[in-house]
């Protein structure tokens, strides 16, 4: 993945199964390989190229119709040599919100949706900053680059929930940034939000996933996180990591059991709890998408 979002995609070559559907690099691992030594070969042999900064990110199962495939997905953000198709395949630099090349392997679909969401995930805190300086903060941070935004105010009426959203969809949407609404489903409808948020509770109480909406929950254990794999969910939020402003005397999870949580799962999750921009490589090192912040990023 380039800093500019972009990822690469390589054309299977003829003779090999699925010739001519595009895909990301990669192969099987060899007997007594961990899934990073064969990344590094798998590289080298189809690119030329060394991942001098690799990341763990989902573990997904797909079923083709003559096999079962386990795919363990590094996120690979800098490297040594330039990519070169060695064994003949195309190769193309592409936006996964919006590929110009087609068709592409059934098991990326999921991973592309993924891939478009943003390292970071910004939670609206009007009740601490007041609606002046929040807004204020919220164009600096949409001018800056932020994509993805919670609407999390559980002192609002409804009807000041959604006007509330109604000004924060319309500062974000032009920028291309996506806005998600901690609030029962018909209101995030009635607000015109890209998605809904479940708390936990929430969570554990739906039996389908809505329509049409990007949908996030938050969890805080293995039972909750497996609820999202089974409503097939877009993310999760995983919470509290660290000691949090609001809750200093609660101490997190901490990384070491976060990453614990992430191994082998296959949703993008965001850490959430004391984050700050410091603590985004410390997220993706323990396999986690991004971080979310509801303090720190609009200071």
């Amino acid at each position: 993945m380039r800093e500019d979002g972009m990822v690469l995609l390589g054309n299977r070559p003829a003779g090999k199964s699925w010739a001519g559907w595009w895909e990301f690099p990669g192969g099987k691992i060899e007997d007594g390989e961990t899934p990073l030594e064969a990344l590094q070969r798998e590289l080298d042999e189809e690119l030329g190229v060394r991942a001098t900064e690799v990341y763990p990110w989902l573990v997904r199962t797909f079923d083709y119709p003559e096999k079962t495939v386990k795919l363990n997905f590094f996120i690979v953000k800098s490297w040594q040599g330039e990519p070169a198709g060695r064994e003949g395949q195309q190769l193309s630099w592409q936006n996964p919100a919006g590929l110009t090349v087609e068709p592409m392997l059934p098991a990326n679909t999921p991973i592309l949706s993924a891939l478009s969401l943003p390292p970071v995930y910004a939670i609206t805190n009007l009740q601490e900053m007041g609606e002046v300086p929040f807004f204020k903060a919220l164009s600096l941070q949409l001018e800056n680059g932020l994509k993805l935004i919670q609407v999390r105010e559980k002192q609002l009426s409804r009807e000041a929930l959604i006007a509330f959203a109604h000004k924060i969809i319309a500062a974000a949407r032009p920028l291309g940034a996506r806005v998600l609404m901690n609030a029962d489903l018909d209101d995030v409808i009635k607000a015109g939000a890209d998605g809904i948020h479940l708390n936990s509770s929430a969570l554990m109480e739906l039996s389908d996933k809505p329509n049409e909406l990007l949908v996030a929950a938050s969890c805080h254990n293995a039972q909750e996180m497996a609820k999202a794999v089974q409503l097939n969910l877009d993310f999760v939020m995983l919470s509290p990591v660290l000691p949090t402003r609001s809750h200093p005397e609660t101490q997190g999870i901490g990384w070491e059991a976060f990453a614990k949580m992430k191994q082998d799962y296959p949703l993008p999750v965001y850490a959430l709890g004391g984050m700050q921009y410091s603590e985004l490589k410390n997220a993706w090192q323990a396999g986690g998408h991004g971080i979310a912040m509801q303090r720190a990023l609009w200071e």
